[in-house]
């Protein structure tokens, strides 16, 4: 370990970065900010005018958890001189044809390059394929600032483990995964993040290892949902209740306890293609993952399509139907709207003529304008033929049937339990869940 840099880093002398404060950066940074001195940089002036004000932009992170924090916010790359540890936590995320993204990487490891100086760290934490911090980031690293890789600077890799609106599995209580380009890099990266991650940290033999590891946490989970996604829509075939199956099955102590629904946000809906990107690269075609990622990605034309089916069996036309969407973040209790799979029920519906109004507790109408065109609804009406709760909110679980069948326009309307949260509390309503 750099014992010198690590001294100087703990008496103030030096500072630490993070380059992106979005749901991962900004806890990352005020973790740190809480042990030694910290510059957060951000590319967004707005996001960074209301974290100067203990605003977290992403409301995650509530007002005191900015306080006891030695922290300096900005929207400057010129700031960024003032570091000699970066850990840059930036999105990636995919284009329209599902092909790796890695703009934004790329532009802040430029960021970054033109700030560096020798003894340097930069640890990245955006997940990415295998390979892509040693044959994308790294040459920009050498380009842009003249310096050579492990000579004059030294690089890591620690996948990030924030999951928003978890607010048990925290940075501080989960292991952290850390790898470094050479062995002193590894044992300096490791002591900066044991500072904050009482869990302690796990040391990858490798930087590809370490973002293998990442890539295949969020794979695990997108192909066990599938699974059970393909498994809810053999059951309705059969006329069997999916959760029934799972609650029976799940009494064997190795039987593995998912659910279907609606997988998107920035994770799990994504970070599969980075591997069967890179797979392809290799000369290998994956079937299992792309099979997966097939299924989950067809689930809110499939949910829309049982809708509209349930609404013309109530003897409605369905160009005269409208239809009523709860939830339109990507996940509850959270704001973030980024690739919810709920807009893919809307547009199945609308396909079908439908009218569609959409309400949500959490997310900000404008920024579902921006993103979508469409906005939310202050409160819903009552003229209703289907009501679909998409997202299993917290303000949403314990609502009374009474309370849904006065938003109806009649008797005959159609109640669509996506997360099955209402199972045996529907009795009047038509009801249907994965």
């Amino acid at each position: 370990m750099n014992q010198e840099f690590f001294k100087r880093l703990m008496n103030g002398e030096e500072k630490l970065a993070v380059v992106g404060l979005g749901y991962v950066g900004l806890p990352i940074a005020l973790a740190f900010a809480r042990k030694v001195n910290v510059l957060g940089f951000d590319i967004n002036e707005a996001r960074i005018e209301l974290m100067k004000q203990g605003i977290d932009p992403s409301n995650e992170l509530k007002a005191e958890a900015f306080s006891n924090c030695s922290i300096e916010f900005t929207h400057n790359p010129n700031d960024l001189t003032q570091v000699s540890f970066y850990i840059v936590a930036v999105p990636t995320p995919i284009d329209d044809a599902n092909l790796p993204d890695l703009k934004p990487l790329l532009a802040a490891t430029r960021s970054v390059a033109n700030a560096l100086r020798p003894g340097d760290y930069v640890v990245f934490e955006s997940t990415v394929y295998p390979g892509c911090t040693e044959e994308d980031c790294i040459p920009i690293l050498e380009e842009v600032s003249g310096l050579k890789f492990n000579q004059d600077f030294y690089v890591g890799y620690s996948p990030e483990r924030i999951n928003p609106g978890d607010k048990v599995h925290t940075l501080e209580n989960v292991v952290k995964v850390v790898s470094g380009s050479t062995p002193e890099a590894l044992e300096t990266v490791a002591a900066v993040y044991e500072l904050v991650v009482d869990a302690g940290v796990h040391r990858a033999p490798s930087i590809k290892v370490a973002e293998a590891a990442k890539i295949i946490e969020n794979t695990q989970r997108d192909v066990n949902i599938a699974l059970i996604n393909e498994l809810s829509i053999i059951f309705n075939k059969l006329k069997i209740n999916t959760y029934d199956v799972l609650e029976a099955a799940g009494t064997k102590w190795n039987f593995l306890k998912f659910t279907p629904g609606l997988v998107g946000g920035h994770c799990i809906g994504v970070d599969p293609y980075y591997l069967t990107h890179r797979a392809q690269q290799a000369g290998y075609h994956s079937k299992v993952i792309t099979s997966g990622r097939y299924v989950n990605d067809s689930m809110g034309f499939y949910i829309g399509k049982q809708t509209v089916k349930k609404v013309i069996a109530q003897g409605k036309v369905i160009q005269q139907a409208k239809a009523l969407i709860m939830g339109t973040t990507f996940k509850e209790d959270v704001t973030d709207i980024r690739n919810s799979k709920v807009m893919d029920i809307v547009n199945e519906l609308k396909s079908f003529q439908m009218s569609v109004d959409l309400v949500d507790p959490h997310a900000s109408s404008q920024e579902m304008l921006h993103e979508y065109g469409v906005e939310l609804l202050p409160r819903p009406n009552n003229d209703y033929d289907a009501i679909i709760v998409a997202v299993n909110h917290r303000e949403y679980l314990q609502l009374a049937e009474a309370f849904f069948m006065e938003m109806m326009k009649d008797q005959h309307g159609v109640f669509v339990d996506v997360k099955g949260i209402y199972k045996g509390k529907i009795n009047h309503l038509e009801y249907w869940s994965l």
